[in-house]
């Protein structure tokens, strides 16, 4: 799938950044065009893989933020996107529409400019383009605070109004008791970044071998497009060692199926498989809800095998109970691991996302009544007891 992926907010560029990096050093073929806007200039200063011409700062004129940020405020970041529309729509001019299969909005959901600005550049996307707009969203830790959580169950309404499907990805079920708040947020990076660019850069021509059964964009669009909320599996493993020795012989062809279908190649596939769905989940969902899967296997060719795939569909529609079950590969003759990446689509029982908006709603209370209470404090505090003093 050819993409034009678009960051907004700090942890969107940063994540977007992180894409675009991981997939150079993969060799790969996802992104055709990055960008990264925001409302806060000194987080635009910490990209370095996107072009510097394709960094936007918008709200630089409003007297609310001058560049400064939008202060966890989405209602602000929501409307300083709308006000620098035009901002917005010149950079995507050089969006190249000939060559994209899709959109792409990442965005961090607790903070303000993410969440609120995030989801209004999707709907000038839907409205402006035929192409389907995909929002890849990161959800808060519950450490972040009430305001965070607020802000991110609001934020996932939004994206899900204005985006043919959301890809969520949660801090929480990643985090970690060893990281520092700034090692957790890149090795988080990198795991999305992983995730995202085996699974939508499958069946992009690259210059590596093409397999019959390789994915390619209609495939991910026909299990996005149900909508909803998504979430997506992985799980890696070694190479053989007689893999690694056939990987050093020049000039070795073998079409799909030839090696590959032995039954130990198979039972290894359709156990990674397996143990990527069983595993942990870019967001913590039952599995069982999901109403569409793409299941894609990336490794050196001699490890694939079509036997393998066919299992492993079988058993995913097995615990999905839907036939709706796409599976193929994705041949890297160079690659040192074989790995298997699982889309599970519309998920509708994600427990992540109900505790969110239960934190959301006791936090909306808790400003709700800390707003009345300092109402009366400050009236309290200037007023006499006798309320015989008037104003000057």
């Amino acid at each position: 799938m050819k993409l034009a992926v678009i960051g907004f907010g700090n942890a969107g560029g940063k994540v977007a950044d992180r894409i675009v990096e991981y997939e150079a050093e993969t060799g790969r073929a996802l992104c055709r065009f990055t960008a990264a806007v925001n409302t806060a200039s000194i987080d635009l200063e910490k990209i370095t893989h996107i072009p510097r011409e394709n960094r936007v700062l918008v709200g630089q004129t409003d007297e609310r933020s001058k560049g400064h940020g939008a202060g966890a405020d989405p209602e602000l970041g929501a409307e300083l996107a709308r006000q620098d529309r035009a901002e917005i729509r010149r950079f995507l001019d050089g969006v190249p529409l000939h060559d994209i299969d899709a959109f792409l909005v990442v965005g961090g959901l607790g903070g303000g400019t993410g969440s609120g600005g995030g989801p209004v550049l999707a709907g000038i996307l839907s409205e402006q383009y035929n192409e389907p707009v995909y929002g890849l969203g990161v959800l808060p830790s519950e450490d972040e605070g009430g305001r965070a959580s607020l802000n991110a169950a609001r934020s996932v309404q939004s994206y899900m109004d204005q985006t043919d499907g959301l890809v969520l990805f949660d801090n929480d079920a990643w985090k970690e008791g060893a990281d520092s708040v700034e090692s957790g947020y890149e090795r988080t990076n990198h795991e999305i970044a992983k995730r995202v660019v085996t699974l939508l850069g499958a069946g992009e021509y690259d210059g590596s071998t093409v397999s019959e059964n390789a994915m390619d964009s209609s495939d991910i669009n026909r299990t996005l497009a149900v909508g909803g909320v998504s979430t997506v599996a992985y799980a890696e493993a070694a190479v053989d060692e007689s893999t690694r020795r056939q990987q050093g012989l020049l000039g070795r062809v073998r079409s799909n199926g030839s090696d590959g279908t032995d039954a130990d190649s198979a039972t290894k596939i359709h156990s990674l498989v397996r143990r990527a769905v069983q595993s942990r989940l870019t967001c913590p969902a039952e599995v069982e809800s999901t109403e569409r899967a793409l299941v894609v296997v990336s490794g050196p060719p001699e490890e694939l095998s079509h036997k393998g795939l066919v299992r492993a569909r079988q058993w995913l529609e097995g615990e999905i109970d839907s036939v709706e079950v796409l599976a193929g590969d994705d041949p890297r003759p160079s690659s040192d691991t074989l790995s298997a990446t699982v889309l599970l689509s519309n998920v509708t029982d994600v427990p992540r996302v109900d505790r969110l908006q239960e934190q959301a709603v006791d936090a909306q209370s808790d400003i709700e009544r800390q707003a009345t209470g300092r109402e009366e404090a400050i009236t309290n505090l200037v007023t006499d007891a006798e309320n015989r003093l008037d104003p000057v």
